[in-house]
C-alpha cells in the first residue's frame, strides 16, 4: 500500500492539498484569491476568510482525485511557518481536528525548506532523477531570498539571504512604479522579452560573502523614474519594455552573482532552483546558461511546483515520517520560522 501523506498548504493566499504515496504525487489542487488583485497585494483578513471557504472542498476534492479513502491516510503534514498567521491559523487547526478524528500524526512543515524539496516529487512532470547531497539551492520567492546548502532530506543550512528586501518584491513593487497589475512579477517577466535589458543600468549592492539586498536596486529604479518623468511625462510608457528588460536583468545578475561564489567557494556542482521567482523565464534561461558554461548539474522544478503548493508540503512530510517527526497538537503557526 505504501505510506500515504496528505499535504496542506495555507501560507499566504492560495489554498492547497496534496497527497502523496511514497513519493509519487496522485493530486495537487490549488484553489487561488483573485480578490486581492484589485488591492494590489494581498489582504490578509481576505486571506484567511477565503481560506476558511476553500480548506474543505479543497482537501475532500484532493482526496477524491487521488482515489484515497481517510482510512488510507498515514499521517498530514502542515505548513507550520513563515507565513500570514490569519492564514497559517487555518489550515493548522484543520490538521488539528482531521487528524484527531482519523487518530493518525500530524507533521509540522516549514514551507522555505518544503520548496526545496519540490525535486524530490515523482510525478509525470518530474521524470528526471533528483538531486544528489550534498547540492546549492537558490531558493527566490516573494518574501524571501535565500542560497541554502541541502546536506539531506532534513539538514539545510542557510549561507546566504537578503539582508532587506526579497528578488520577489524588488519585481513587484517597481512593476507597480510601471503601473503593471499585482501580481507584478509575471508581468515584467512577459514584457522584458520585448524590451532591451541593456537600455538602462540600475544600482547594484556591494555586500561581502553570500548575503543579497535589493533595497538600493528598487531606489535606483524610483529615482531614475522619477527624474526622467519629470522631462517626460510619456517616459514610462514609450519605455516600459526596455525598463522592464533591465531591471530583469539588473536582478537576475545580483542572484547568479553570488550563486557563482558560493559554487566556486564551496565546490558543489549540483545547482537547484526553487520558488515563486522560479517560474521567471528570464532567470531559468540564465540558470540553464550559466549551468553549461561552469558545468553545473542543474535542477529547475516544473512551473506548477514553482508557485505556493501543497505537493512541497506532503513531500516533505512525507521524509519526516519516515524519521518519525511528528508534530505535537500544541504547536502553534509561526509567522517568521527558521531552518
Amino acid at each position: 500500500m505504501g505510506t500515504v501523506i496528505l499535504g496542506i498548504e495555507s501560507s499566504c493566499d492560495d489554498t492547497s492539498a496534496a497527497v502523496i504515496r511514497d513519493r509519487r504525487l496522485l493530486s495537487n489542487v490549488i484553489a487561488g484569491q483573485e480578490v486581492h488583485r484589485k488591492y494590489g497585494g494581498v489582504v490578509p483578513e481576505l486571506a484567511s476568510r477565503a481560506h476558511q471557504q476553500n480548506i474543505v472542498p479543497v482537501v475532500d476534492h484532493a482526496l477524491k482525485e487521488a482515489g484515497v479513502s481517510l482510512e488510507e491516510v498515514d499521517a498530514v503534514a502542515y505548513t507550520r511557518g513563515p507565513g500570514l498567521l490569519g492564514s497559517l491559523l487555518v489550515g493548522s487547526s484543520f490538521t488539528k481536528g482531521f487528524t484527531a478524528a482519523l487518530g493518525i500524526p500530524m507533521i509540522e512543515i516549514n514551507h522555505l525548506q518544503a520548496h526545496i524539496m519540490v525535486h524530490f516529487i515523482q510525478s509525470e512532470k518530474t521524470p528526471g532523477p533528483s538531486p544528489s547531497f550534498p547540492f546549492l539551492c537558490l531558493l527566490v520567492s516573494g518574501g524571501h531570498t535565500q542560497l541554502v546548502m541541502v546536506s539531506d532530506h532534513h539538514n539545510m543550512e542557510i549561507i546566504g539571504r537578503t539582508i532587506d528586501d526579497a528578488a520577489g518584491e524588488a519585481f513587484d513593487k517597481c512593476a507597480k512604479l510601471l503601473g503593471l497589475p499585482y501580481p507584478g512579477g509575471p508581468h515584467v517577466d512577459r514584457l522584458a522579452r520585448e524590451g532591451d535589458p541593456l537600455r538602462f543600468t540600475y544600482s547594484r549592492p556591494r555586500l561581502e560573502g553570500f548575503d543579497y539586498s535589493f533595497s538600493g536596486l528598487k531606489t535606483s529604479f524610483l529615482y531614475m523614474l522619477r527624474d526622467n518623468l519629470k522631462e517626460d511625462p510619456d517616459f514610462i510608457e514609450q519605455n516600459k519594455a526596455d525598463l522592464a528588460a533591465s531591471l530583469q536583468k539588473t536582478i537576475i545578475d545580483i542572484l547568479l552573482n553570488k550563486l557563482r561564489r558560493a559554487a566556486k567557494k564551496t565546490g558543489v556542482h549540483q545547482i537547484a532552483l526553487a520558488g515563486g521567482v522560479s517560474a521567471n523565464s528570464g532567470l531559468r534561461k540564465a540558470m540553464e546558461e550559466e549551468a553549461q558554461k561552469r558545468n553545473w548539474e542543474l535542477f529547475i522544478p516544473p512551473l506548477s511546483f514553482t508557485t505556493d503548493n501543497a505537493a512541497m508540503i506532503a513531500i516533505t512530510g512525507y521524509y519526516q515520517y519516515l524519521e518519525g517527526n511528528f508534530s505535537s497538537d500544541e504547536a502553534t503557526p509561526l509567522a517568521r520560522m527558521y531552518f
